[in-house]
């Protein structure tokens, strides 16, 4: 199993992926915890090792220097996130070449711009929007009849893509510009919110409005370099034009198009690790007596017969609600295993909303004849998936109704979906159930 030190800024999408692919694989990976951007891959000893000073870098425990992200996240992945087939790993190598050459150009060309971290050309950002739109058409067309990029399981295809994406989805692709690409939403959710990548990301919050350009932000990124940086840089150059004399004014422009090169990458890793942390939609809620995850560990432990009655013993309506969805294409529904299968992928993709929710849905009847419903419980008196656009995959294929918590009726449908028993309201027989907490 391969282990090692990766070295990376925090909250670097290049190093994700290699983090991702070691959550699947198992493999141990310990990020460097005293790395500084800027300051650690500039010193001897790290040059050393690493002589282009770039991140992410791994040191491999036995004593191997790998650099470039997708040659990292392949060291620590399995046979599984690999390929198994010739194939299959001609795909994968097929898609990882596709996401740094058709996405991750114009993605940088566009974001960055908005960040604050290069120039701002608009003719330059117009392009790149075409590209990304040509390239997210031809991914949406892909995955039509595709769930991952390569096989019927998650690869590095998949991990790499997904994280060369993750600024388009975090700072652009507002709900409009990411309508056209509903395959490509479906597929991007279902890998950021597999927990192996949760371990990762944390709660990744999709983009509310694309972010505006401001002109001063560029000015303030450039002017986070101190005096000294710039002193040093400078008298760099002066010691190489002394020891250079002859250089041509061809060979002087090029050298000095390589600093502004150099330059921007680092205000770019710079300003990425800078960017503020996100919150979860319930955080800004009142305060509740209700103890959710207290609820969850108790009916985790203990019999339906206890459990529940600790449901209403603790509940606050108030801060609360309690609603049953029910599928609205369950005509659609064939396999029981595939309808099991529509539920486990709503849970991923709505993992974020955990901290504030709590359901127990349950799929009724047998192959060919069969239905999902559920009761859920949440934070707040409303829809809670109108909360956030992370929450709005999968909410309109069901049926939601508010239940009202003092009523008898409420109170044994809480019984029947927690305790996974009786039948559906055409008698289909309880057949499986899963639980979201």
């Amino acid at each position: 199993m391969a282990s090692g030190t990766l070295y990376t800024y925090p909250e670097n999408f290049r190093a994700y992926k290699a983090l991702i692919a070691a959550q699947f694989s198992g493999a141990q990976v310990k990020v460097a915890e005293d790395f500084v951007f800027g300051e650690t891959n500039k010193t001897e000893a790290f040059l050393k090792k690493f002589p282009l000073g770039k991140v992410p870098a791994f040191e491999t425990s036995d004593g191997k220097y790998i650099t470039e992200s997708n040659a990292i996240a392949y060291y620590v992945a399995n046979e599984q996130l690999r390929g198994k087939t010739d194939i299959d790993r001609a795909l994968i190598i097929q898609w990882l070449g596709y996401a740094d050459s058709e996405i991750l150009p114009a993605s940088c060309a566009w974001v960055f711009p908005l960040l604050g971290i290069m120039p701002y050309h608009k003719q330059t950002v117009e392009s790149a929007k075409e590209d990304i739109n040509k390239a997210l058409a031809a991914l949406n067309s892909h995955l039509l009849t595709r769930t991952y990029l390569v096989g019927e399981r998650l690869t590095l295809a998949d991990i790499c893509v997904a994280m060369t994406l993750l600024h388009l989805y975090q700072y652009i692709l507002e709900p409009e510009l990411r309508k056209p690409y509903m395959n490509v939403n479906r597929w991007f959710q279902t890998v950021i919110y597999q927990p192996e990548s949760i371990a990762v990301l944390g709660a990744f919050k999709l983009a509310d409005k694309t972010i505006e350009y401001d002109p001063k932000k560029f000015a303030e990124t450039q002017g986070k370099s101190s005096k000294k940086e710039k002193k040093e840089k400078e008298s760099k150059k002066e010691a190489k034009e002394s020891k250079e004399p002859k250089e041509s004014k061809k060979e002087s422009k090029a050298a000095a198009d390589k600093i502004v090169v150099e330059d921007e990458a680092d205000a770019t890793d710079e300003a990425l690790a800078d960017e503020p942390k996100k919150k979860n939609p319930f955080a800004s809620m009142p305060k509740s007596s209700f103890d959710l995850d207290d609820f969850k560990r108790f009916y985790s432990n203990e019999d339906e017969s206890k459990s529940i009655p600790y449901f209403w013993q603790k509940f606050d309506p108030e801060n609360y609600s309690i609603w049953l969805g029910e599928y609205k294409y369950n005509n659609e529904l064939t396999k029981v295993f595939m309808s099991c299968n529509l539920i486990s992928g709503m849970y991923q993709r709505l993992d974020s909303m955990r901290k504030g929710a709590f359901a127990s849905a349950c799929i009724f009847g047998e192959d060919n004849n069969n239905t999902i419903s559920g009761i859920w419980i949440w934070r707040g008196q409303d829809l809670a998936f109108t909360l956030s656009p992370d929450w709005q995959v999968d909410y309109e294929s069901y049926t939601w109704t508010k239940l009202d918590p003092s009523k008898e009726e409420t109170k044994e449908l809480v019984k029947q979906y927690l305790s996974w028993i009786g039948t559906d309201k055409e008698g289909r027989k309880f057949n499986q159930g899963k639980v979201f907490k």
